[in-house]
């Protein structure tokens, strides 16, 4: 049995915090296959999943991030679960968003949650690490602790989506397929650099010239034409 852990913090004021891409992750993945049967147990929100035919269970731990631990050692514990079967999805603040990587062990680069877990259960678990940015040092409490922006709904929706599809890649230890639909999912929704708009039938987009403007006859002959000749010389 797997256990996916999401990292989070959990009420409604923290819901859509880009913290809590981790329970994000979790939940995108209990709606693609049906899961409803969530139980408060062990400090978390848990419950069992069928995960392209291998069994699971979803954990969006309930004692805030810097305590995620406590849950996910309760639980690896009472389930028999080891640490070459346990995911953990959170927020990255050094992968740019949208962008993935998963590992296995590694050092906690200052995430809280992963700070709480390491303590507990060891290094040796995979990590699914989901890039949000990093806004430099002095706004990283409020970019971490802020609501994702409407215009970030252009990555997340999608990446989330693909998370949900692709997790049996990730539970068969798939980790570059993984990786690769990932990114082919987020980059897929960027707009391309060669769809400009089309100017209409029989119109250009390129500004046209102006036609030239007629040159005015000079006289050949008479009073204007010898005062020419005399200021410029003899014309043909």
């Amino acid at each position: 049995m797997k256990l996916l852990v999401g990292l989070g913090n959990p009420g409604a004021q923290y819901a859509g915090n880009r913290h809590n891409i981790g329970f994000m992750a979790i939940d995108a993945i209990a709606a693609a296959n049906g899961v409803t049967n969530w139980k408060s147990k062990h400090s978390g929100l848990l419950a069992e999943a069928s995960i392209g035919g291998e069994r699971a269970l979803l954990l969006k731990p309930q004692t805030f991030m810097n305590k995620s631990g406590d849950s996910v050692q309760q639980v690896a514990r009472f389930y028999k679960i080891e640490n070459v079967d346990i995911i953990v999805f959170y927020d990255e603040l050094d992968l740019a968003p949208g962008k993935v990587r998963v590992k296995v062990g590694g050092g906690n680069g200052g995430h809280n949650g992963l700070r709480s877990i390491d303590p507990q259960i060891g290094l040796d678990y995979k990590r699914v690490r989901l890039g949000i940015g990093h806004p430099g040092k002095e706004f990283v409490t409020h970019h971490v602790l802020g609501d994702f922006a409407k215009a970030d709904q252009a990555w997340l929706d999608p990446l989330l989506d693909e998370i949900a599809r692709q997790a049996p890649l990730l539970l068969r230890g798939d980790d570059s397929g993984f990786m690769n639909k990932l990114a082919l999912a987020v980059k897929g929704d960027e707009p391309k650099q060669d769809d400009k708009p089309v100017a209409p039938k029989g119109q250009s987009h390129i500004r046209q010239a102006r036609p030239a403007k007629p040159q005015t006859e000079l006289p050949k002959s008479g009073p204007m034409a010898d005062m020419l000749s005399k200021l410029f010389g003899k014309r043909d």
